[in-house]
């Protein structure tokens, strides 16, 4: 009974062995590809790798960072936003400028009307009071010398009824009266002069320096908030309200590195495509006159055709690999850049990369 109960679990177990070994070896038909991959279109094509940016003239996408280091307070646009030129994207806490700007203006105001004291001179009252104190040693003058002329007649008609002490006192006394005139002649024509020349020169200075000052802190100020510095679209705001930001830009938490605060790109019907040609590739573009591109969104079957715009005729490192500075990069490429006209079934974004073929006409 027991050997034919190992006989029967050992044809089961042969059997199980047998219809597991003919279902996993059926074929699996192999899934169609989501997309079919990008294909050479021309006879002797070079690929790129291409990222789409704004079309720009010159450079790449517009990186903007503040001039001035401070907390954000508002964030004044959204992205995907299309402005203006000069409209306000950013405002940072300005509180210890402004409160800057208004000392500064308080002494320039200060400065200017001091001087407009120094060009108003002389003042009325002052020159009367100089005319007043003339006229006092003018009668001062004329009583010591009234004085003398009374004690010399006397003298004349009886030297001993005037003592000789009294006569050189008196005499004195008309000295010291003529230097007191003397005196305050020369102080009512100091008055009437009005501020020295020098004085007005010396202020003027001053007030110029103050001015300045003031105008320096107050374009200092503007700068507080930023604004667009060309037509174009936000594509990205990569700080928030109560962030703090610098000349180098703001803190990414993902990359552990400085971006910019804002990046824009151009509002033209156009959009660019920068490829980065391989340097052993270099060699094997055709001439600006003949060459034709076409680019390949991944991911689908479409292609765009490219117009040609411009070489930048400097081969550089390929740190886009890693994104990390200190990368060290063995391979050099060549940007080579491309515009398109951005199609209306299809949405393309700046930053998305791109299948490129480059051939010859």
């Amino acid at each position: 009974m027991r050997n034919r109960i190992i006989f029967i679990l050992a044809i089961i177990g042969l059997l199980a062995g047998l219809v597991s070994a003919y279902i996993f070896g059926i074929e699996k038909k192999p899934l169609p590809p989501a997309f079919n991959p990008a294909s050479n279109p021309y006879g002797k094509g070079i690929y790129a790798n291409g990222i789409i940016e704004s079309y720009q003239l010159n450079g790449e996408n517009i990186n903007i960072y503040p001039e001035v280091p401070g907390t954000i307070t508002k964030i004044l646009v959204a992205e995907g936003q299309s402005l203006r030129q000069g409209t306000p994207l950013l405002a940072i806490d300005d509180s210890v400028q402004r409160a800057i700007v208004a000392q500064q203006k308080s002494q320039a105001e200060a400065a200017l009307a001091l001087l407009e004291e120094l060009k108003a001179q002389p003042r009325k009252e002052n020159l009367e009071v100089a005319k007043a104190q003339v006229d006092f040693a003018s009668a001062s003058l004329k009583n010591a010398q009234d004085q003398l002329d009374k004690q010399r007649q006397s003298y004349s008609l009886e030297p001993r009824s005037v003592s000789k002490n009294d006569l050189d006192n008196a005499e004195n006394a008309v000295h010291v009266a003529k230097a007191n005139l003397e005196v305050a002649r020369r102080q009512y024509e100091l008055t009437k002069a009005g501020a020295w020349v020098y004085d007005i020169r010396n202020q003027e200075n001053q007030y110029q320096a103050l001015t300045k000052a003031y105008m320096a802190s107050n374009a200092l100020l503007a700068k507080y908030t930023i604004r667009a510095p060309a037509d174009g679209v936000i594509l990205s705001i990569n700080a928030a309200v109560g962030s703090y930001i610098s000349p180098q830009g703001t803190y990414d938490t993902y990359t552990q590195g400085s971006t910019p605060v804002f990046v824009m790109g151009s509002a033209q019907e156009y959009s660019g495509i920068r490829c980065y040609i391989d340097e052993i590739l270099v060699h094997r573009l055709p001439p600006a006159a003949k060459m034709k591109a076409k680019m390949f969104i991944r991911g689908t079957d479409i292609s765009i055709p490219l117009e040609y715009v411009r070489i930048q005729p400097y081969v550089l490192p390929k740190i886009e690999l890693s994104n990390q500075r200190a990368e060290r990069v063995d391979v050099r490429v060549l940007p080579v850049i491309f515009r398109f006209v951005q199609p209306k079934k299809t949405s393309l974004y700046p930053g998305q990369l791109v299948d490129v073929y480059i051939g010859e006409e």
